[in-house]
């Protein structure tokens, strides 16, 4: 058995025991891995001025969520602020219970001073991902890490093994707190363009990876930011791509790569250059004012200072990033989570049973800023829509709230649910008319990139996708009035947040949620409700399941 962050042998058998109450379904070769994360506040410098930052143990960013393919994780949460608080795990499936999915439509929230144990399985993924705190503006305050998920030890992975893994956290920053930023959206009113931008939470010259000289080494990079596209570069090194959010891609070489907000990706940079330092710069996309901002990549044995000017790298151009996104393609020869080939999964042969075409827009409501799908602005709850729809409870939300296709209405607010069909087959078009880079994430699931374009999109755009070497992954970028569309095989029952990853967009409506739903109640479609859920709202006083 695999134990971190438990502080006694009660608690360990305490753990043991919950688990096996609480999981309905889980294999016993598939090992548990215990973590207990301690929310607080705490003061941060990460611009030269201080704020309150959250922290997880006393960390910004928090602690790295190591796992292997199938591992059960299991992590106790206290929150220690004052304000109600979750944690989601962007990318993570949550394969058959989006009950643990940590986001409003789907978890109760964690009440000041007390706890919640998460029970995740990491369920035939890989790959690099990271969680984020999603309720209120949090997110602009910290509370974020990285997640990756490492392959079986009988799976090939089509590289050398690294010599060692780095962790790079990168994204836009704020020096206004958090609450500020909140109520400034609360006002009706836009946020200003950021003061910097942070690698693992420093600013300028701030953060520091030490490598061998000779050696290979894995960064997994995350956008974790609020809004802004950034352009990712090592000084005097290529990097060679090896895995987009799970999916292991055709090793190609990159000497710049744009990582959109919310994405995640990993390359392998080889220490072939002299002794000595380098910068690593991450700089904002397609913005008037560009913010640029430097780590160090130190060689051990380098007694020489980073030199030279700042590498530069692209800045508002798209069809630079438009290129760059379709060379990205997944390797179908490697393994994925199983020993089959990625390619093996025929996604391009498969009928279309639906198209969902989604319009994002922006406008004023009762003369207040919002942001919409398809017409629709989305307002939480106040009831998590998961608990509504497993405990029959009326009157929270109405499946087909939001239309399949734009329907050209003034902006509105209403709770937004679309319906779809468990075992479905559909190709989701985003279109994006506005004049900023729009970055859409669907929980629960991977999708197939298949095409992105200029324009708008027609049926005539299908003969431009790709049906062979697409990559999979669980956030993609659409650029300024242009098209991007998916395909999603709908194998995964519950309750899923469709969101933009522009932060203030999705707080202020540009989201809603993907019921996919089977009638049939059986733990082979979705496990039942966990008994530990936190119940609030009208679920107040329901009863999740009897020990």
């Amino acid at each position: 058995m695999l134990l971190k962050g438990s502080s006694s042998s009660l608690w360990k058998r305490f753990a043991v025991g919950f688990v096996l109450l609480s999981v309905v379904v889980v294999q016993a070769e598939d090992p548990y891995r215990f973590f207990t994360w301690n929310v607080t506040y705490g003061d941060i410098f990460p611009l030269g001025v201080r704020q309150q930052g959250i922290l997880i143990n006393g960390q910004f960013p928090g602690p790295d969520l190591y796992s292997v393919t199938n591992d059960n994780l299991i992590i106790n949460v206290y929150n220690n602020l004052d304000e109600p608080f979750l944690l989601s795990w962007n990318g993570v499936q949550q394969r058959r219970n989006s009950f643990e999915d940590g986001v409003y439509g789907t978890t109760c929230p964690i009440p000041p001073g007390k706890n919640f144990t998460y029970i995740l399985q990491v369920k035939d993924q890989i790959g690099s991902f990271y969680y984020f705190p999603s309720l209120a503006f949090h997110k602009a305050a910290g509370g974020f890490g990285g997640i990756r998920i490492l392959s079986r030890p009988r799976i090939p992975v089509p590289f050398l093994d690294p010599s060692s893994d780095f962790t790079v956290l990168i994204g836009d920053w704020f020096k206004i707190d958090h609450r500020k930023l909140k109520a400034r959206l609360d006002g009706g009113h836009k946020l200003p363009f950021p003061d910097g931008i942070l690698i693992n939470g420093r600013g300028p010259n701030g953060a520091f990876f030490t490598a061998d000289q000779g050696k290979t080494y894995r960064f997994r990079i995350s956008n974790v930011g609020l809004q802004n596209s950034l352009n990712f570069r090592i000084q005097g090194h290529k990097m060679k791509l090896v895995e987009v959010e799970g999916t292991h891609t055709v090793q190609t070489i990159y000497e710049s790569l744009d990582v959109h907000v919310g994405q995640s990706y990993s390359v392998l940079v080889a220490m072939d250059q002299a002794a000595q330092d380098f910068y690593i710069v991450a700089s904002t996309r397609f913005t008037d004012k560009i913010l640029t901002t430097t780590g160090t990549l130190h060689y051990s044995n380098s007694n020489k200072p980073v030199s030279g000017p700042i590498p530069g790298g692209p800045t508002t151009q798209i069809d630079w990033s438009l290129n760059q996104a379709r060379s990205i393609r997944t390797n179908l020869t490697a393994s994925g989570p199983r020993p089959n080939p990625q390619g093996s999964y025929h996604y391009g042969l498969i009928n279309i049973t639906r198209t969902i075409k989604l319009v994002n827009s922006a406008a004023q409501v009762n003369g207040k800023q919002r942001y919409a799908v398809n017409s629709v602005s989305f307002v939480p709850p106040d009831t998590p829509l998961k608990l509504a729809d497993y405990f029959k409870i009326g009157g929270v939300f109405r499946v087909g709230s939001i239309s399949d296709n734009p329907t050209g209405q003034p902006m509105y607010l209403d709770t937004s649910v679309m319906g779809a069909d468990f075992r479905a087959f559909v190709e989701i078009v985003f279109e994006n008319h506005e004049s900023i880079v729009q970055n859409w994430h669907i929980d629960g699931y991977a999708f197939w990139v298949v095409g992105m374009d200029g324009g708008l999109w027609t049926p005539d755009s299908r003969k431009e996708y790709n049906l062979r070497d697409a990559v999979s992954r669980s956030t993609t970028q659409v650029y300024p009035r242009s098209w991007t569309a998916i395909y999603m095989a709908l194998d995964n029952v519950g309750m899923w947040n469709v969101r933009s990853e522009f932060w203030a967009r999705q707080y202020l409506g540009q989201q809603f949620y993907l019921r996919v739903y089977s009638p049939v109640r059986s733990v082979r479609d979705e496990y039942p409700i966990p008994k530990n859920a936190l119940l609030c709202g009208r679920a107040q006083g329901k009863i999740t399941r009897p020990l």
